[in-house]
């Protein structure tokens, strides 16, 4: 087999877009759940009982990270160890990748964004965590859009 064979072209473009798919995300939802994460101490810091109330704001963009693991997992299922994907196949997985990677970086960082101001709203009325969960929800909506999409693209493959 030579090495630039269609088949190994396909193959290193399906593990490329396995590797956006979780990579990706996974450097959005760490840059967001960190950036929870220090505003969830300077509140624990001031009231240490407000710990699962911030935890669970601090948590919430994580999912994405997730979300690409899944697409991941499923693009990797696609390749048979010992045999090569053709160019067209491996395209159309590493095109899957594209979604729930784009979409799972910017939907965490602003996930992390909103999940600060929960924690913040958790500061000062203690109430408060149930709203900030809505709120964020409303941004994971989009990566789970992406993840829908991203799916849907790999069953074509």
């Amino acid at each position: 087999m030579e090495f630039f064979s269609e088949q190994l072209v396909g193959t290193v473009l399906a593990v490329i877009g396995a590797a956006f798919a979780f990579i990706i995300p996974g450097i959005g939802s760490s840059k967001a759940v960190g950036a929870a994460g220090q505003s969830a101490a300077g509140v624990l810091s001031e009231d240490p009982t407000k710990f699962v109330s911030v935890m669970v704001l601090e948590a919430l963009p994580s999912t994405q990270a997730i979300y690409g693991f899944v697409i991941a997992f499923l693009i990797v299922g696609k390749i048979v160890v010992g045999e090569a994907l053709d160019f067209g196949s491996g395209l159309i997985l590493f095109l899957a990748g594209l979604p729930m990677g784009i979409v799972g970086y910017v939907s965490a960082l602003w996930q992390g964004r909103v999940s600060i101001s929960g924690i913040n709203m958790v500061a000062k009325q203690g109430g408060g965590m149930i709203q900030g969960v809505i709120l964020a929800l409303m941004v994971e909506m989009f990566a789970i859009l992406a993840l829908i999409v991203s799916f849907q693209i790999i069953g074509k493959a």
